[in-house]
């Protein structure tokens, strides 16, 4: 006689049972890991997993509670835990429990969004959160639009491929559309240019860390056709920001319409040298930075953005949602009709013309999870001041850091920060500032894979400034005084040994 099947997420009952043998499998991984990573290194992580997993494929199933006990709890004791104060690495945040808790709900009912008849209320819900966080990013805009990503990389691509079309869009003849980045900016973009069949993006140098307007209108100068000047608030190594405002002035000077007559430009300035088909929009990447928006303490240092074309923003970095909760953000919903698709099974012309709304058009992917909720639910519970104070709270951890830096005799602070991003290195000695004799980038290396190697601290690196620093991202609101203390503890013990 055939076994019952097992039960469906849909089976609140079931569920609730299962779920406490997960959080009793995530306590005790948690207790047994005992620091913000697992000590001994990538081998005898390795030996842990492969001895709990046994065969990956039994013949027989061990049945669903051991399951969850066992494999559970050794990726608990596994994890390198972004909850942990000491595990500041990278762009990694803690997820709010709430959060947490909503994306349970959107995996029990595991809606699909591709067409409405598998999504009625997700559909919805994501339409009315992302107008909602499209206006925030473009306040002044009469038609912005948002779709859900599944991080920068994907945000980034889209953007490219938005600029590449508008160019076809716009009947342009003649070279493809040019990307100038700075040297700051992410990887993604050479990826996104060579996968969208687009030239190598113009890398502009940032020696200083931050993209030069000069080095831009330089760049801008060599070139005739349509261009996406792309700008990073937030780069991933050091946190800061470019200069948005004198970017899209520089986009504003480049632009011409393609008849050739020169009107005013958004500063009111007369242009009379652009030679037809010149065109320049701004895409700006607060992939990290953006939710500053939230912060009514920090949002002016994202002054411009609304004047870009197009925004990445990731709510999984400074938004504290689990993986992923992307967005593109585009000052004119117009610009996303080319995404359009058309499936009969999915969104037939009859189904439109009825009325269900047509969400091909809303990703390049098909099936996609509903992301949306998480954050819809996120929003609904702490609104804008309560993101803005975790905000804000991190933001005085990274200047808390630094000022522990500067007092520590054997270290140096590469900067104040921007954001929650803290470069530092140990400097040789144990007073005074300065490069110190015997520190060498292998030093720097050495220290981070100590605490690494011993499940002590999870910290970063980054190049700059030609030397190698270890990196500090602040992302965890709960952070105390005490943990950076231990942080710096932590370095200057493993750099003396």
């Amino acid at each position: 006689m055939r076994a019952e099947p097992p039960p469906l997420a849909a089976d609140p009952t079931a569920l609730s049972r299962l779920l406490g043998t997960t959080l009793d499998a995530l306590r005790e991984g948690a207790r047994t890991r005992g620091g913000p990573l697992p000590a001994g290194g990538p081998e005898a992580v390795a030996r842990r997993v492969r001895e709990a997993l046994g065969e990956p494929l039994p013949e027989t199933g061990h049945g669903p509670d051991e399951a969850l006990r066992t494999l559970v709890r050794v990726l608990a004791e596994g994890a390198a835990d972004p909850a942990h104060p000491l595990c500041a690495a990278h762009l990694h945040t803690p997820p709010l429990a709430v959060a947490a808790a909503a994306d349970l709900a959107a995996s029990a009912l595991n809606p699909s969004m591709d067409s409405w008849d598998q999504a009625p209320a997700a559909s919805a819900i994501e339409d009315r959160v992302t107008a909602a966080l499209a206006a925030e990013v473009f306040p002044d805009a009469p038609r912005p639009d948002a779709l859900v990503t599944t991080g920068g990389t994907e945000s980034n691509q889209l953007a490219l491929l938005l600029a590449r079309e508008r160019q076809g869009r716009q009947g342009r003849q003649g070279p493809a559309a040019r990307i100038v980045v700075g040297a700051n900016a992410h990887h993604s973009f050479q990826r996104a240019a060579w996968l969208l069949g687009l030239p190598e993006p113009i890398v502009v140098p940032t020696p200083r860390g931050t993209l030069d307007p000069a080095a831009v209108r330089e760049a801008l100068a060599a070139l005739t056709g349509p261009v996406l000047v792309v700008a990073t608030a937030g780069t991933t190594d050091e946190g800061l920001i470019d200069p948005i405002p004198a970017l899209a002035d520089l986009c504003a000077d480049y632009r011409a319409d393609d008849r050739g007559d020169h009107r005013a430009d958004d500063r009111g300035d007369h242009r009379a040298d652009h030679p037809e088909g010149r065109h320049a929009d701004l895409h700006v990447d607060a992939a990290y930075g953006g939710p500053l928006l939230f912060s009514r303490t920090h949002r002016p240092l994202l002054d411009g953005l609304a004047r870009a074309r197009t925004v990445t923003v990731d709510l999984h970095k400074l938004g504290w949602q689990p993986a992923a909760a992307g967005l593109l953000a585009v000052r004119d919903a117009a610009d996303l009709a080319v995404l359009g698709h058309t499936a009969a099974y999915l969104n037939a012309d009859d189904d439109t013309e009825a009325g269900l709304p047509d969400l091909l058009g809303r990703s390049l992917r098909t099936t996609r999870r509903p992301d949306i909720l998480k954050t819809a639910v996120t929003l609904r519970a702490l609104g804008r001041t309560g993101l803005g104070e975790l905000v804000d709270a991190c933001m005085d951890r990274a200047q808390e850091l630094a000022d522990l830096v500067e007092k520590a005799p054997g270290l140096d602070l590469r900067a104040r920060p921007t954001l929650t991003t803290v470069l530092f290195r140990p400097n040789g000695h144990g007073h005074g500032h300065g490069p110190g004799p015997g520190v060498t980038d292998e030093t720097v290396a050495a220290v981070r894979r100590t605490l690494l190697a011993e499940g002590r601290a999870v910290l970063g690196r980054a190049e700059a400034d030609g030397r190698l620093w270890l990196k500090a991202t602040l992302l965890n609101p709960h952070a105390t005084s005490g943990d950076l203390a231990q942080l710096i503890t932590l370095v200057e013990g493993s750099t003396h040994r």
